[in-house]
């Protein structure tokens, strides 16, 4: 049995790390992939592999890239190993990126989205607590924030303002079909 992919989107702030950490505190059966990005590990936040641009590039050529885009100035990737445990019947949970969710569905048939959202003031709070940018870049980040997902993808909305045991109990219900186009 090939287990599910789920790419978790949605902007700076509004939850997706938290949520997807606990999510593997529930459930142990999840793949919870760890990204490649061309940033220091010392900048925190999620579990994720920090390299250069010259290794990503490196592994990027050699195929090891299930996934890979750029946003915000640095380089993300989904290792395909980690994509390839679905074959063994394990659900893989991401962090994506809306704008790489066409290449997804391309590379990852049956790719799930779940949207993670909250209000602009939530985010605010959030990405200044953060301390990574000044208060006028996280503006003009929310300001861009887009929701928009491709159509035809099958997406499952979490809104995460609430207490954290609000937003896991939604996410964890988006883990579960059905699911709406």
């Amino acid at each position: 049995m090939t287990g599910a992919v789920f790419a978790v989107v949605g902007p700076s702030g509004a939850g997706k790390d938290t949520l997807i950490a606990a999510a593997r505190q529930t459930r142990p059966d999840l793949v919870i992939v760890r990204r490649v990005i061309t940033r220091p590990e010392s900048a925190g936040g999620e579990d994720f592999y920090g390299v250069s641009e010259a290794e990503f590039e490196a592994r990027r050529a050699r195929g090891e890239f299930a996934l890979h885009w750029r946003a915000h100035g640095l380089r993300y990737g989904i290792p395909q190993a980690q994509v390839d445990l679905r074959d063994e019947g394990h659900p893989v949970v991401f962090n994506g990126s809306r704008a790489a969710l066409e290449r997804a569905v391309e590379v990852m048939p049956g790719l799930r989205v779940i949207r993670v959202c909250a209000p602009s003031a939530v985010l605010m709070e959030r990405l200044l607590a953060r301390g990574r940018e000044s208060r006028e870049e996280i503006a003009e980040r929310i300001q861009r924030a887009s929701y928009d997902i491709p159509a035809g993808l099958p997406v499952v909305d979490v809104r995460n303002d609430g207490s954290l045991a609000d937003g896991v109990a939604q996410f964890l219900a988006a883990l579960h079909p059905p699911v709406s186009a």
